[in-house]
C-alpha cells in the first residue's frame, strides 16, 4: 500500500530532521533552503516501513511568512506527523499549525516530540501534556505519541512501527473513483517537457489517459505522457501517493500551484458554494474578504454569513468542488480564521426577500453526509451523473427515501406527484374548454409541467392516469363533444344514408358548418370518415363499396367502380386507394384493380 503523510509544527522544530532521519533523504530543494536551515517551499522524501507500506512524505514550512505553502502540502495530505520541540514546546506556528488539521479534517497522525536530547524526561512529559491539550479539538485529540531525537536515531524505529500502525488502521482509497490531482509543483525536464506534481488522492492515472487541466484561464484536455512517483517510472499511478505526471500539449508558464488535473466530465466546477463552519471563529464575526485554501490553491474569496455556523463563499475563480470538501479560511495577515466544509457546491441563488434567512435554516437542518435528496427536491429530478459531479452521491449509495428512479433521473415523488396533477388538470380544463380538442398536446406538456427532460414525461402521463393516441393526451373514456355541430353531423350523416358515395362539395360542408376542427371531432368519435382530397363518408362506406366491387367482373376498372358506386372520381378515386392500403382491393395497373378474395 502506499500513503502520503506531511508534517506540521512550529519553524525550526526539527520536521525537514526528522523526514531526513526517517527516508535517508534532504527534503530540501533549495540552496537557500540548506544554507538557511529553514524550509521556504514543499519538500519531498520517502520510505518503506517495516509492514511493506511505501509512504511518501510532503515536508512543510514552519514559518508564519510561508503559510500558503504549508496549506498546499499539508491540504491534500490525509496524515501528519504533527511535531513539537522538547526544548521550546508549543509554540506560536504551532497553533497555526494546529488550526490547519482542524480546518481540513485531518484524523489520522502522530504527535512527535522531537529534540528530545535538549529537554528533561519531566519537560517531555510537560510538552506531550501541553500539546494534547492543544490539539484537544482537533482530529488528533488522541493520536499516540512518540519521542525522539533525530540526529541520534533515537526513537525513530518506534515512530516508524507507531506510523505503520496508524497506516494501518486506515480505509482503502478508490483506485476507480474520479481523478482531482492537486498540483503543487510545475517545472521543465530537458527531453520530456512540462512536469506537474501532487497526491494523488482517489483513482488511477495511466500514461496515455486524457484529464481536464483546470486552470485561471480555463480548462483544456491534455494527455499524461509519463508517470514517475519516488524516482521510479510508472505505467499507472495508483492511490495514495506522490506522482510526478509529464504532460503533452502544455507549457510550464501555462500550469501553476492550485491548477488541477480532473477526470472528463465528472467534476462539477463552481466559484461558489454553501458551507458549514468547523474550527475558528464565528462567520459572522469573520472578515467579508479572506483567502481561501482548497487543495493546492489559495483564491481571494467574499464570505457571506448566513449564521454563525453557516456561510456562502464566493471564491475569485472557478474550482473542482464536491460536497465534504474542506476549505481554510485565513486573513491577507496570514492568520487562519477557521474552515469550513463545503455542504452544497452548487447552491441557489438569493434573489427573493428572505431567501438568505431561508437558506440558512435549511443547512443548519442538514446533516454533513446529506444533500442528495435535499437537492433533488429542490430542482425536482436530477441526473446520477449530475450527483455525482457535485459529490452528492456515490455508485454504492442506495436511492433516499422519497425519490423514485426514472432511467438516467432521480425524480422526486412531491415533484412527480405535483406534475401529474397539474397535467391532469390541464387535460381536464381543456376537454371543458373545447369540446372538439383531440386532447392536449403531448409535444407540448413538457414545457408546460418544466420538465428537465421529455423522457420524464411518460411516467408523469402514467401517474396522471391519462391516455395518449395520436400526439394527445386526455382523459380516459373521454368523448369529444360535438356541441353544436352535432346537428349539422346528423344532418350530414342523413344525406350519405341515402347515397353512401355522394360525398358533399366543401361549399355544402361550410354550409353546414362543418369545418375542419369539427369534422375532426366527428370523425374522432366516429360518425364519419375522412378521405384524402377532402372527401367526407360514412365509417360504413368501405364495406358497403366492398360488397358492391365483389359483385363486379375481376378485375375491374375505375370507371367501373365509379359506374357500380353512383360516384365521381372524386370520390371512387381516394376510395379505392383507402381500400387498397388496408389489403381489401389490389391494384393491377394504372387502370385495373381485383378484389382481394
Amino acid at each position: 500500500m502506499k500513503y502520503v503523510v506531511a508534517t506540521a509544527g512550529h519553524v525550526d522544530h526539527g520536521k525537514s530532521t526528522l523526514v531526513r532521519a526517517l527516508t535517508g533523504i534532504e527534503p530540501d530543494r533549495w540552496e537557500e533552503e540548506r544554507r538557511r536551515g529553514l524550509t521556504i517551499d514543499l519538500g519531498f522524501a520517502w520510505t518503506t516501513l517495516p509492514s511493506g507500506a511505501d509512504v511518501a512524505f510532503v515536508d512543510v514550512p514552519g514559518h508564519e511568512r510561508f503559510i500558503p505553502n504549508m496549506l498546499a502540502g499539508l491540504g491534500p495530505a490525509p496524515v501528519v506527523l504533527f511535531v513539537v520541540a522538547a526544548d521550546e514546546g508549543w509554540s506560536a506556528q504551532s497553533d497555526d499549525h494546529r488550526d490547519a488539521v482542524a480546518a481540513l479534517g485531518i484524523e489520522y497522525g502522530l504527535l512527535v516530540i522531537t529534540r528530545a536530547d535538549r529537554a528533561s524526561p519531566d519537560r517531555v512529559r510537560e510538552v506531550i501534556d501541553l500539546s494534547r491539550d492543544r490539539l484537544s479539538r482537533t482530529g488528533l485529540s488522541d493520536a499516540p505519541a512518540v519521542v525522539v531525537s533525530a540526529p541520534d536515531r533515537v526513537g525513530i524505529d518506534e515512530l516508524r512501527t507507531r506510523l505503520d500502525a496508524v497506516l494501518a488502521g486506515m480505509s482503502s482509497p478508490s483506485t476507480s473513483g474520479r481523478v482531482r490531482f492537486w498540483i503543487d509543483r510545475v517545472f521543465t525536464r530537458t527531453g520530456a517537457g512540462t512536469v506537474v506534481t501532487g497526491t494523488l488522492a482517489a483513482g488511477t492515472i495511466a500514461v496515455g489517459d486524457t484529464l481536464d487541466l483546470l486552470t485561471v484561464d480555463g480548462r483544456r484536455r491534455l494527455d499524461v505522457r509519463g508517470l514517475q512517483s519516488e524516482g521510479a517510472t510508472l505505467t499507472t499511478a495508483a492511490p495514495v501517493s506522490r506522482v510526478a505526471i509529464n504532460l503533452r500539449g502544455v507549457g510550464v508558464d501555462d500550469v501553476s500551484r492550485g491548477d488541477a488535473l480532473v477526470t472528463p466530465g465528472a467534476w462539477h466546477t463552481s466559484a461558489v458554494a454553501d458551507v458549514r463552519r468547523v474550527s475558528g471563529m464565528s462567520f459572522e464575526e469573520a472578515p467579508e474578504h479572506l483567502v481561501a485554501h482548497i487543495g493546492t490553491a489559495a483564491l481571494p474569496v467574499r464570505l457571506r454569513p448566513f449564521d454563525g455556523d453557516h456561510a456562502r463563499v464566493t471564491l475569485a475563480r472557478a474550482v473542482p468542488m464536491s460536497r465534504g470538501d474542506r476549505l481554510v479560511l485565513r486573513d491577507p495577515g496570514q492568520r487562519i480564521v477557521g474552515g469550513g466544509v463545503v455542504l452544497h457546491p452548487d447552491p441557489p441563488a438569493l434573489t427573493r426577500r428572505g431567501d438568505a434567512t431561508r437558506r440558512a435554516a435549511s443547512l443548519a437542518a442538514m446533516s454533513d453526509d446529506a444533500g442528495a435528496a435535499e437537492e433533488v427536491h429542490r430542482r425536482g429530478a436530477m441526473r446520477v451523473t449530475d450527483l455525482t459531479r457535485l459529490g452528492l452521491v456515490d455508485d454504492a449509495e442506495p436511492t433516499p427515501h422519497g425519490v423514485r428512479v426514472i432511467g438516467e433521473w432521480w425524480v422526486a415523488e412531491t415533484s412527480l406527484t405535483a406534475w401529474a396533477e397539474r397535467l391532469r388538470a390541464a387535460v381536464v380544463d381543456l376537454h371543458d374548454r373545447d369540446p372538439l380538442s383531440a386532447g392536449l398536446s403531448a409535444s407540448g406538456a413538457p414545457a408546460l409541467l418544466g420538465l428537465p427532460d421529455t423522457t420524464l414525461l411518460a411516467t408523469v402521463i402514467s401517474e396522471a392516469e391519462l391516455s395518449s393516441s395520436d400526439g394527445h393526451l386526455a382523459v380516459p373514456g373521454h368523448k369529444p363533444s360535438l356541441g353544436d355541430a352535432d346537428d349539422a353531423v346528423r344532418a350530414l350523416e342523413r344525406r350519405l344514408a341515402d347515397h353512401p358515395f355522394r360525398a358533399p362539395e366543401a361549399d355544402d360542408l361550410a354550409a353546414l358548418g362543418l369545418g375542419a376542427r369539427e369534422l375532426a371531432a366527428a370523425e374522432r368519435t366516429g360518425r364519419i370518415l375522412r378521405l384524402r382530397d377532402g372527401v367526407v363518408l360514412l365509417p360504413t362506406a368501405p364495406a358497403l363499396a366492398m360488397r358492391t366491387l365483389a359483385s363486379l367482373d375481376q378485375p375491374f376498372t375505375t370507371s367501373a367502380a365509379r359506374q357500380a358506386l353512383e360516384t365521381t372520381r372524386r370520390v371512387v378515386i381516394p376510395l379505392l386507394e383507402y381500400l387498397d392500403a388496408r389489403g381489401w382491393t389490389r391494384r393491377l395497373d394504372a387502370g385495373h384493380r381485383e378484389v382481394v378474395r
